[in-house]
């Protein structure tokens, strides 16, 4: 079970995960004249060979590839199969979320072929059966999910907040997931379906209401750094320093912008901090 993998790469490394969201117009000056492809893998590989002793996994955003056409998904082929060779943990960020039949072709896009990855996140809100053709892999292929519940952005709260009976809808939402998914659960004492809740949710209590809500379930954590988030809103959802990775991406492939160092150098560093922030390796 990738989840129980995910828990194990984190109590060795800590709970770090970067996010590879390359933008052409964020380069080092040493790739800036190359090609779409060489540009977009050569920058993830310095980043990936930069802290790969350091961190529990790699986040790709699909996004950041697709906009850069056929040349972008070469890059992102090749940055998942290097990952992979690095023998670290790659979720596919790709926050899918369609019929069931169309889920299918989504499931095989990115848990088997040209971009494998062992966790993909996935959109739950056109309902149960969207979700239901990744399950597959997970029970058969060693795969994961992340979905949905509480995410990081300004706007979450335009629907994931709605009051249904007293409960917020995301809760609702999570409760719903888990059944579905089944009460397995992995060695690591989490569950084989993780939910993606982000950094930036502060109202008092609202992350121990979250945890005390799914304390099985193993959670990916966007928001800190450049959205606003702090180690101390990520570390309130996490327990004992595991149960979940906490996502950075621009503060940590960006560093190198608001530095003296050279790019590798800046990105190690931006990692190390992180992991001071969150007490690894103290």
């Amino acid at each position: 079970m990738s989840i129980n993998r995910l828990f194990k790469s984190v109590e060795e490394r800590g709970p770090i995960c970067v996010g590879l969201d390359p933008n052409p117009l964020h380069m080092p000056k040493c790739l800036e004249d190359k090609p779409i492809y060489e540009k977009i893998f050569n920058y993830n590989k310095m980043i990936i060979d930069a802290t790969k002793d350091l961190v529990a996994c790699y986040k790709p955003q699909a996004a950041y590839y697709e906009a850069l056409g056929i040349e972008g998904m070469r890059a992102l082929k090749s940055t998942n199969e290097y990952i992979r060779k690095c023998g670290i943990i790659i979720i596919n960020d790709v926050k899918r979320g369609d019929i069931s039949s169309t889920a299918k072709g989504y499931a095989d896009a990115y848990f088997s072929g040209d971009f494998e990855g062992d966790i993909m996140t996935l959109s739950p809100y056109m309902g149960l059966d969207s979700i239901e053709p990744y399950l597959e892999y997970v029970e058969k292929n060693d795969k994961g999910l992340f979905v949905i519940i509480k995410t990081s952005n300004p706007g979450s709260h335009d629907f994931e907040e709605i009051d249904v009976d007293g409960k917020p809808f995301y809760s609702i939402v999570g409760d719903k997931i888990q059944k579905m998914a089944g009460n397995t659960v992995g060695e690591c004492g989490y569950r084989k379906v993780g939910f993606v809740i982000g950094a930036t949710n502060k109202a008092s209590g609202e992350a121990e209401f979250i945890r005390e809500c799914f304390p099985d379930t193993f959670f990916l954590i966007p928001g800190y750094g450049a959205q606003g988030g702090g180690a101390a809103d990520a570390m309130s959802l996490l327990k004992d320093g595991n149960g979940g990775v906490v996502n950075s991406s621009r503060g940590i492939i960006r560093a190198f912008e608001k530095s003296d160092k050279d790019f590798e150098e800046a990105t190690r560093e931006a990692v190390l901090k992180m992991r001071r922030d969150f007490n690894v390796g103290l």
